[in-house]
């Protein structure tokens, strides 16, 4: 599953490849509940056991893609 992160005042996107095995919806309640404290880091583990935290107080957006997305490469793919 891919997680793109925006964080205020930086132009590139965090882009961070998920587990295939990540709950989506527990994702998304971690990710509201930690918008609504305004404070703290969300922290988020990739496929290599990276972890990436990111301070919830410079989110811009969290675009959670769906845990059966294909990855699309070349042209007129569709």
């Amino acid at each position: 599953m891919d997680v793109r992160i925006g964080v205020t005042q930086v132009p590139k996107e965090i882009h961070v490849e998920l587990a295939d095995d990540v709950d989506r919806e527990k994702l998304i309640a971690e990710i509201e509940t930690r918008v609504a404290a305004g404070d703290g880091v969300l922290w988020l583990t990739d496929r290599k056991g990276r972890r990436v935290g990111i301070p919830t107080a410079k989110l811009a957006y969290v675009e959670v893609g769906s845990p059966d997305e294909t990855h699309r490469v070349g042209f007129g793919v569709r």
